[in-house]
């Protein structure tokens, strides 16, 4: 294993982890253990930190995804076949897809959320917040894909440094 290789997989490995933890850790813990004081404005404050530590997540995604592309393009000369067009796919698809999350989708939401002035008080039926719910389920679904994304670029650089 290159130390090109050993480079991706300890950048996207260390990624995972922290998307992982984010998922499945940060973001439902911060809304139950602020919604257990029973503060009237509980969602707001859980989807700020939330909003905010989303944003490290995504940003990390893009430069990761981009530097790790890059790495893999400049050591070529020995790629060939499935494994680099995988690798090269799955890297592209890392770093769009955490850039949608970060600069499409939860541009949008933090545009209704200031358009509700606070989330708690808007009716679940309010179109305003119908769409930030809309926007919330394609933020998780292009969050869950990067991680895929990562995934499967792990495996293919742990393939490329066999072949």
């Amino acid at each position: 294993m290159t130390i090109a290789d050993r480079l991706r997989s300890i950048l996207l490995s260390l990624w995972l982890g922290a998307a992982l933890f984010f998922s499945f850790a940060v973001a439902p813990n911060v809304f139950a253990v602020l919604r257990s004081f029973e503060l009237a404005n509980a969602n707001e404050i859980a989807g700020t930190i939330v909003t905010r530590t989303l944003a490290v997540i995504n940003i990390s995604g893009v430069i990761l995804g981009l530097v790790a592309l890059l790495i893999t393009i400049a050591v070529r000369r020995r790629a060939h076949g499935f494994s680099f067009v995988a690798q090269v796919l799955s890297l592209a698809a890392l770093a769009v897809t955490a850039a949608a999350g970060q600069w499409i989708v939860a541009a949008h939401m933090r545009a209704l959320r200031v358009a509700m002035v606070s989330i708690d008080l808007v009716s679940p039926d309010d179109p305003r917040r119908v769409t930030f719910t809309q926007l919330h389920g394609y933020s998780v679904a292009l969050l869950s894909t990067a991680m895929i994304a990562a995934m499967v670029a792990l495996a293919t650089c742990r393939l490329r440094a066999r072949e």
